[in-house]
């Protein structure tokens, strides 16, 4: 029994170092010898040991955070702006023998072209178009990480962080901004109003009757609203005396 023993460590040993386990979302590269095989997975990998070697690589989506770059926009505004990027291999063997280590370089290439793009554009670009500076990273990412096996899926700018003098100036016009709409409402409101005003007085001249009838219905409301009042009506005939028109008719009636 005991002579077996080293014989039975071997084969244990041997199956331990060829028999691999990968799992759905991974891939294996295997070299023979210094000489790139093809890609294995996923399931069971059995590998010569000594002779094969395997790398590892996952086909997951990778959420990678670009840190905070220092930006000179276009209009001469310093800003720091930070980023998150998707990307996932496509292609397991391109990712290993193409770049060192694609993780690293597409970091690296993120951070490059955060800087590019940001600072080919103005503040206010920045800002309010943020989905476009986020396809144009995301274009050139792309295209350059194509020969490492890598598709970058999606690029999202985090937070863009002002300067205190630029955050004043900007809540300086964001408050002006307020201000002019109000007054452009309250202008509008005005207009409105006005103009209704106008159709209204053109009603009453041609239908002198629809004035009693409001005379009447703020009568109504007054007494609604102040009930410990005493209202003493007045007929509006006694209005159309006192104006300047009717006085001078009825003098001249009774002098004739």
């Amino acid at each position: 029994m005991f002579t077996f023993l080293p014989i039975i460590v071997i084969v244990v040993l041997f199956l331990l170092a060829a028999i691999k386990v990968l799992n759905e979302y991974e891939r294996g590269v295997v070299f023979r010898l210094g000489r790139v095989l093809k890609a294995k997975g996923p399931g069971l990998i059995i590998l010569i040991p000594v002779i094969d070697k395997m790398v590892k690589v996952s086909l997951r989506i990778i959420a990678l955070d670009v840190p905070a770059q220092d930006v000179i926009t276009k209009d001469n505004v310093s800003v720091k702006i930070n980023a998150v990027i998707y990307f996932r291999v496509l292609e397991p063997v391109k990712s290993i023998i193409e770049v060192e280590d694609y993780m690293f370089a597409t970091s690296q290439l993120a951070q490059t072209t955060l800087r590019s793009v940001c600072g080919a554009a103005e503040l206010d670009e920045i800002l309010t178009h943020r989905d476009k500076i986020n396809d144009q990273i995301q274009a050139i990412l792309d295209e350059h990480t194509d020969p490492w096996g890598i598709k970058v899926t999606n690029v999202e700018v985090k937070y863009i962080d002002l300067p205190q003098e630029m955050q004043r100036a900007m809540a300086r016009q964001a408050e002006a901004e307020r201000d002019r709409r109000s007054k452009v409402i309250n202008a509008e409101g005005e207009y409105q109003a006005a103009n209704r005003l106008s159709e209204a007085a053109e009603i009453i001249q041609r239908y002198p009757q629809a004035l009693q009838l409001r005379y009447l219905q703020t009568m109504r409301e007054m007494t609604y609203e102040s009930k410990a009042s005493t209202i003493l009506p007045i007929p509006l005939d006694l209005f159309s005396m006192l104006q300047p028109g009717k006085s001078g008719h009825g003098h001249e009636d009774s002098e004739g």
